[in-house]
């Protein structure tokens, strides 16, 4: 199924008196002059700052999986496309119905939906029950747009059966996927992600990888290579330690160096590892540094997964949820740390997204580097989920966006892109309301799409938690907005972690 989308929102207006400041920051995102008013879109009782367009709906209609949901976005831009992919029609037991894509060709103006074929039963032309677990990107050497799967089997018990890969020349048709590896009996795959190298003075140019975790094995950390195009793909190798961890992501710096950061199976600390020698082998994992967690109110499914992306110098950031800057770990920031080899990493760095003191809790972060930015000059965004107060019991969810245009020097203000969110409206799963494990954000041209879960309130039993982007490309900070640097801020002594897990996560 496949339909497009022109300026699909589903919002009402209202009318905001802005300061002087706060108007210059609405004309950014919105090129038509607006003197000291900006525009609101109000949907339901979740009110969005930053006018929004729906992608995608759920449309399947089994009664196995919770309808209409969808969660966990990934995306990636090239030139003015962006691609985005994520399950749709979430099961609680793990996984959805399919693969849902949404894509734009015109850098976020229109959009054209539809689902992944050749994966799922549910969806029509597949051989699995479920899909979960997906991320994307460009491959320019053969261009082709890839996304990765984590196909389902509910034989013996919903476990990861294989890892495929989808291609397509311009995001919007796609072919049956390929097999990178199949599970053995017993077995069970989870979390995989897909890297290329897209520089074309590498002498691995045009490698792509994707790395992935055996649970049935503590995790054990594997990787796979394809040389020609996503085709076919390597047998599955380890690193140098057999290390074991969960939610890795490949990036290749412009020599070819692979680098993967990744949790550790309990995710309590992050970890890296890479290669040199285009996959053929990999090393060692060292450790990045140990997450502190405050455990997210709300019946929530918030886990501290890593986030990674990597500048055009090859610069390496390592993004997370961390309390470690609060006290008594009363509430999550987003943190992050930096390497240039994979190997030495930074101290751990809050961005300031409001004061330690304030009540907020964020996590769940997105994270983009303006492609062709680098160092001191580096242009980041980071979009992330966040409860008004951590410790509530009426949880209000919303999603923010930050940016900055020095490689994380200083930071913009923060804003909202979406709020007024219950939990409850969200799918369920086993390990709570599911918006997703992580989301996402790129920059199709100078300015930043967002693409996350939006909720409203269900009508009876069906949900309605759908993909949104904002309408408008985001531009960075300008230099008559506030900038927040947290260069004095210091974790606290004894910081401490509230949630302790003693089984290797999965799912």
């Amino acid at each position: 199924m496949r339909c497009s989308v022109r300026w699909s929102v589903r919002f009402k207006f209202c009318i905001l008196q802005l300061t002087s400041w706060r108007t210059s920051l609405a004309q950014r995102y919105d090129p038509k002059p607006l003197g000291l008013l900006m525009l609101l879109f109000i949907s339901g009782s979740a009110t969005a700052q930053i006018p929004l367009t729906q992608i995608s709906n759920d449309t399947f209609t089994n009664t196995t999986s919770q309808h209409e949901t969808e969660v966990e976005p990934a995306s990636y831009s090239f030139g003015n496309t962006i691609v985005s992919v994520f399950q749709v029609g979430r099961f609680t037991d793990g996984g959805s119905s399919d693969i849902g894509f949404s894509t734009s060709t015109n850098g976020g103006t229109t959009w054209t939906h539809g689902n992944l074929p050749g994966i799922t039963k549910i969806e029509g032309t597949g051989t699995y029950d479920r899909a979960s677990d997906t991320s994307v990107i460009y491959n320019q050497k053969y261009k082709l747009w890839l996304a990765e799967t984590l196909a389902l089997s509910q034989t013996n018990g919903v476990h990861g059966a294989a890892v495929l890969v989808s291609s397509s020349t311009d995001g919007i048709t796609w072919g049956n996927p390929v097999k990178v590896s199949v599970v053995e009996t017993g077995g069970y795959y989870d979390k995989p992600w897909i890297g290329c190298d897209n520089t074309s003075t590498s002498p691995h140019y045009g490698n792509c990888y994707v790395e992935w975790d055996d649970f049935s094995q503590f995790d054990l950390i594997e990787m796979s290579t394809s040389t020609d195009g996503g085709k076919t793909w390597s047998a599955k190798k380890t690193t140098a330690a057999s290390d074991s961890g969960n939610g890795g992501i490949p990036m290749v710096q412009p020599n070819g160096t692979v680098i993967v950061v990744v949790d550790d199976p309990f995710l309590a600390s992050v970890l890296a590892f890479k290669s040199t020698d285009g996959g053929t082998t990999w090393s060692s994992a060292v450790t990045v540094a140990f997450i502190n967690e405050h455990s997210v109110s709300g019946s929530m499914r918030a886990l501290p997964l890593v986030n990674a992306q990597m500048d055009a110098a090859g610069k390496v950031y390592a993004v997370w949820a961390d309390c470690s800057f609060r006290s008594g770990c009363s509430s999550n920031d987003i943190v992050y740390s930096t390497s240039t080899n994979g190997t030495t990493w930074s101290a751990v760095t809050r961005v300031p997204i409001d004061p330690t003191s304030s009540t907020v809790d964020h996590f769940t972060p997105g994270f983009a580097i303006k492609p062709g930015t680098s160092g001191s000059t580096a242009e980041l965004v980071v979009t992330y989920n966040f409860f008004p107060k951590a410790s509530c019991s009426a949880c209000s969810l919303g999603v923010g966006i930050v940016t900055s245009t020095n490689g994380g020097t200083t930071w913009g203000v923060a804003r909202t892109l979406a709020k007024g969110m219950n939990p409850s409206w969200l799918p369920s799963t086993t390990s709570g309301q599911m918006a997703g494990d992580y989301m996402t954000a790129s920059f199709p041209g100078p300015r930043v799409h967002g693409v996350f879960s939006n909720a409203t309130a269900p009508v009876g039993s069906t949900l309605h938690e759908a993909m949104d982007t904002n309408q408008f490309g985001i531009a960075e900070a300008t230099a008559d907005e506030p900038q927040f640097s947290s260069a004095n801020d210091k974790p606290v002594a004894d910081a401490h972690s509230q949630v302790h897990r003693t089984k290797p996560f999965k799912d």
